[in-house]
């Protein structure tokens, strides 16, 4: 692979090239456009690790992503200040900050309301309803497409085909963008047990046509090696997940601070380090601030360390590494602790474990109202729908789908809708469908 290709300002949804404006380059433009974007407003009030959460210091989806943008624009200027000499010459180093910057911010658009939670309810109202009537007529891929409901590959769906332009290029953002949020450019038959692809079925078409305009090494059939720099936008996620996820647990007195000071001098490389404030009465949450910005520094010296080292293995599309993990010892160890203590001592939690199956409650009402309505506009027809199912079609708005587009293409509309949602609206309209909340 090759950086002028990789780095091409051609958008996708767009024939021609549109001209630079005053201050802001092509990539600028996929910022500006995925901030002013409906779905990006939306992941304010969508779980990121602690639903419901009465805490106003607890990330949601939108905090989060904000934050590995952030992250994420670091790693992409410094990467790009060290390849300087082989980027195109319309491309800077901070052009590739902000490449890295918006594909962050995009990078959990597409996650359903209650965070995982939310992602494994849908996976499993789909696989205990395998046998049923409304799925025995999809093909094996499709149902397994729908099974195995992937945030990442919603939030590549709602870039390039639902928001603003529907089914016109989405967003029509530009490809190293697109290329840069593909994490895992592959569908659903690649996914394997962790179930990791960034592609339905109904987004083939476009992956391989990015993987073909940027110049992406092929791994196999509708599998592509990843774009340079999806590696720094996974790094940025992991960054803000090490730290961040701490100290939501803190703020809500699952751990204390001396439970994470020691993983956190872990990932600022410096086991010795000794701050005035920690020896105060200070709140946790002024202590851990004094080292939350030494380890973001320290995390990402190491993974652009580890990125350069790699350098010629991520363009020959051979490197299968993790950045933090690949480098420097002490920041590879603190993520690994890290991510042992959230899933030793935080996901178990009872208040989350209580929101999470009333989460798998609710959505199952949705699914079960929203499919049934589509299943049965295909077998009768539009005009031919009973008095509930043409309710709930016409509380999709311009989601519902048309009997003529075929079963697959309705449940995919359905999970537009759905992953779409809100908590709060989710939970309302649940109790709603259900008569509860007359």
């Amino acid at each position: 692979m090759h950086w002028h290709p990789l780095l091409t300002t051609h958008r996708y949804g767009h024939e021609a090239l549109m001209p630079d404006e005053v201050g802001r380059s092509h990539f600028h433009k996929d910022h500006d456009r995925i901030i002013f974007s409906s779905a990006f407003r939306r992941l304010g009030r969508k779980t990121q690790v602690h639903p419901f959460a009465l805490n106003d210091h607890i990330h949601t989806r939108l905090t989060h992503s904000m934050e590995v943008g952030s992250v994420g624009r670091s790693l992409g200027i410094r990467v790009g200040e060290l390849v300087a000499d082989q980027l195109p010459p319309w491309v800077t180093p901070h052009d590739l900050g902000m490449i890295v910057q918006s594909a962050c911010l995009a990078h959990d658009i597409g996650n359903p309301p209650f965070g995982h939670a939310g992602e494994y309810a849908m996976r499993d109202w789909f696989a205990r309803h395998a046998s049923c009537p409304a799925l025995a007529e999809l093909s094996d891929l499709e149902r397994l497409d729908l099974q195995v409901f992937e945030g990442n590959a919603q939030g590549f769906r709602v870039v390039t085909r639902i928001e603003n332009h529907l089914f016109d290029g989405g967003l029509r953002l530009t490809f190293p963008t697109l290329g840069a949020l593909l994490k895992y450019p592959w569908g659903v038959e690649y996914a394997g047990t962790g179930g990791k692809f960034s592609a339905f079925l109904t987004e083939q078409d476009i992956l391989n046509a990015l993987g073909r305009d940027l110049g992406l090494k092929a791994a196999g059939i509708g599998r592509w090696c990843r774009h340079p720099l999806a590696y720094l936008l996974e790094a940025a996620d992991d960054i803000c997940y090490a730290i961040l996820d701490l100290e939501d647990a803190i703020e809500l007195h699952i751990l204390g601070f001396e439970d994470v000071k020691s993983i956190l001098l872990q990932l600022c490389g410096d086991l010795e380090f000794d701050d005035a404030i920690f020896a105060t009465e200070a709140s946790a949450r002024r202590k851990i601030s004094a080292l939350r910005g030494k380890a973001m520094e320290n995390m990402v010296n190491a993974a652009v360390g580890a990125f350069m080292a790699a350098h010629d293995e991520i363009l020959a599309g051979t490197w299968q590494g993790e950045l933090l993990l690949a480098g420097d010892p002490m920041v590879r160890d603190g993520i690994l602790t890290a991510k042992r203590v959230a899933r030793e001592r935080v996901f178990p939690d009872t208040r989350k474990a209580e929101l999470e199956v009333g989460a798998y409650t609710t959505l199952g009402v949705l699914l079960e109202a929203f499919i049934d309505a589509v299943y049965e506009q295909h077998r009768k027809g539009r005009e031919g729908v009973g008095y509930r199912a043409s309710r709930v079609l016409r509380l999709m708005g311009i989601h519902a789908p048309d009997p003529k587009d075929g079963l697959y293409h309705g449940y995919r509309r359905v999970l537009d809708f759905i992953s779409g949602m809100t908590d709060n609206y989710a939970s309302y309209l649940a109790r709603q469908i259900a008569g509860v909340g007359l």
